[in-house]
C-alpha cells in the first residue's frame, strides 16, 4: 500500500471551548496520510486513476472552514470520516493541531489513524 500525504494544511475554523473561541476563528493545522494504490495511476499517468490530493484538499478546507467544533478530537474524527467516505481509500492518518493554543507550546492537537491499513 502506498501513501499521500498532505502537510500543514492551514485553515481558519471555530473551534475550541471558551467563550472567545467560540466567536474568533483560529488556524488549524491539519496533516493527512492516507492510503491508496498508485500502480495504476504510476503506469498511466493519469490523475483520474489517482487519489487527488488537490481535491481532498479542497474539501478539507471547506469542510474545516464551514465547522464549528469544540474539541479538536471532534474536528479530527470528522475529517477522517469524510476522507474514508468520500474518497473511499482503506486508511487515514489525521493530525490536527492549534498552534499557539498553549502557553510555552508551539501547538497542541491530536493525532488519530481510522479504517484498516493493508
Amino acid at each position: 500500500m502506498d501513501t499521500i500525504f498532505l502537510r500543514e494544511l492551514q485553515v481558519a475554523a471555530i473551534i475550541g471551548i471558551y467563550d472567545w473561541e467560540r466567536v474568533t476563528p483560529q488556524a488549524v493545522s491539519i496533516d493527512l496520510e492516507m492510503a491508496t494504490n498508485n500502480r495504476a495511476a504510476a503506469a498511466a499517468d493519469r490523475i483520474e486513476d489517482a487519489l487527488n490530493y488537490k481535491s481532498v484538499a479542497k474539501r478539507i478546507i471547506a469542510f474545516v472552514g464551514g465547522s464549528n467544533f469544540q474539541l479538536v478530537e471532534t474536528l479530527a474524527e470528522r475529517i477522517a470520516a469524510i476522507l474514508l467516505e468520500e474518497f473511499e481509500i482503506p486508511w487515514v492518518r489525521v493530525t490536527v493541531s492549534k498552534p499557539g493554543a498553549i502557553r510555552g507550546a508551539r501547538d497542541v492537537g491530536v493525532c488519530i489513524e481510522r479504517g484498516t491499513r493493508l
